[in-house]
């Protein structure tokens, strides 16, 4: 079964190309299946970016899917036209009457800043706690896993003395656990972030359990118990491309950064891109749709439970 999204959102076309199965409304209103109901929060700047990563990563499951694009508030984003946002974008405010099967918060550029200096950090906090209300199953990544953190429990994260770029070497704590199942024992994943939590810290948490980190990178996945949260510090999302990318906007920007590692072939900016994280990011949001969602939500979604 496909995702199923706007006939007009770029995204289709170039998901099509791919040969990914995804399907607009028309076709999908013919179904006579509970879809299931999926809102991603979109904090990046460049939304059509992420947007289309994140959808990439929901594309591979038999289930089908309905994507609700939310956004936390009317601000107009630098690096996505206002006809986009105003075409294919929910505001939170509209959207949080609706329960939902599953939730993805990304991670914003705000790595820098006290949470109470972000701007739309009220309106955050008020997602979270609507969202353990009224989502089977929410994923909060990089920053937002941060965001969560301290919200929840109260955990701050540290500034790193150099920005953590690259593709690291992770491996799985819980092989049992069905979010890590059918992982290898060892795996990459990019990160690209300026703050970390220890894992002691993670550890401290009653009913939060680490399912994978790196030696270097730190805590990569983390979820509660009951399934019902998520917390992925890396990027599985992102394209081949995508720290490159960064990587040369910073060095425009004459901010010296350190070339991303374990990227680039022999570390060498010249050289081909090494992607191997490609199969892992896929079959972690496959089992999350699989087991945390689609195994645990209620066919009525008014019957979510609200604890």
């Amino acid at each position: 079964m496909p995702i199923k999204i706007p006939a007009e959102l770029p995204a289709l076309e170039e998901l099509l190309s791919e040969n990914i199965f995804a399907m607009d409304d028309a076709r999908a209103s013919s179904q006579n299946i509970r879809p299931m109901e999926i809102g991603i929060l979109n904090l990046m700047p460049n939304k059509i970016e992420t947007e289309l990563q994140i959808l990439r990563l929901l594309s591979n499951t038999p289930l089908q899917i309905n994507i609700d694009l939310i956004r936390i508030d009317q601000k107009a984003p630098k690096n996505t036209p206002a006809s986009h946002m105003q075409a294919f974008y929910h505001l939170y405010s509209d959207v949080k009457s609706k329960k939902y099967d599953g939730l993805i918060v990304t991670g914003a550029p705000l790595g820098n800043l006290d949470y109470e200096d972000v701007k739309y950090w009220p309106q955050m906090c008020e997602l979270m706690d609507w969202a353990r209300k009224n989502v089977q199953s929410t994923v909060y990544l990089c920053w937002a896993a941060h965001a969560a953190m301290y919200h929840f429990y109260g955990i701050n994260k540290q500034l790193r003395k150099s920005k953590l770029s690259g593709v690291f070497k992770h491996q799985v704590l819980d092989d049992k656990n069905e979010l890590t199942r059918g992982f290898d024992p060892e795996f990459w994943a990019p990160h690209s972030r300026v703050a970390e939590i220890s894992p002691e810290q993670y550890q401290s948490v009653p009913g939060l359990n680490i399912l994978a980190q790196s030696s270097t990178a730190g805590v990569h996945i983390a979820a509660s118990e009951d399934k019902r949260l998520v917390l992925i510090t890396g990027h599985p999302e992102y394209d081949p491309n995508t720290l490159d990318q960064e990587f040369r906007r910073d060095q425009a920007a004459g901010l010296a950064p350190a070339t991303p590692k374990n990227y680039y072939t022999e570390n060498k900016p010249e050289k081909p891109i090494l992607m191997r994280w490609k199969s892992h990011g896929n079959l972690l949001f496959t089992n999350w749709l699989n087991y945390y969602v689609y195994q645990t939500t209620p066919y009525d979604l008014n019957e979510l439970s609200s604890d």
